[in-house]
């Protein structure tokens, strides 16, 4: 169903390292079309209403702004350690080799706000899970989460189900 926007991505080998197929989104945001048609899938895909929804920095930001508009809904930050003003909250998260933290602002929702968490690409799902711990820890009920890009082999997004969450991807590459 989703062929028209896989196509739009381009597939850059050995980057940033030999053995690493990058999917690489910015040939889609080029196609007016393509960006367009991913925004009406993605706004298509969410299950009910939402106050806000959480983009993962940097990909994550450009999503989440163009599905708040049409879902009437906030735009909530989630960013590096030391990106934002004002008091934050923050969460660990492991990565391949040590840690990396990110942040929202302390105040930047209400107790029990419905929100949609989004990114560009899931692939070990290591920020993504910091993320809804983080929105969680800051009394958010996240139920669903959504992204352009699937990498099915490494995991993320079925960690994610573990954790409650309906995880909704537009297109799917095989291997890493």
């Amino acid at each position: 169903m989703n062929d028209d926007l896989k196509a739009l991505i381009r597939t850059i080998p050995d980057f940033p390292k030999p053995g690493i197929q990058f999917r690489d989104i910015t040939t889609l945001l080029l196609s007016p079309h393509g960006l367009a048609t991913t925004v009406e899938r993605m706004v298509a895909a969410t299950h009910g209403p939402v106050d806000l929804v959480a983009g993962i920095e940097a990909r994550g930001f450009l999503f989440a702004a163009a599905l708040a508009v049409p879902l009437r809904a906030g735009v909530l930050l989630i960013r590096k350690d030391g990106k934002l003003p004002g008091a934050t909250i923050a969460e660990d998260y492991a990565l391949e080799y040590g840690t990396d933290r990110i942040a929202m602002h302390a105040d930047a929702l209400a107790p029990g706000a419905r929100v949609l968490l989004i990114d560009d690409l899931i692939a070990t799902g290591g920020t993504a899970r910091a993320a809804v711990r983080l929105l969680r820890k800051a009394g958010a009920m996240v139920t669903q989460a959504q992204f352009l890009v699937d990498l099915p082999d490494l995991g993320g997004a079925d960690l994610l189900r573990g954790e409650g969450i309906a995880v909704d991807a537009l297109v799917a590459f095989e291997g890493h």
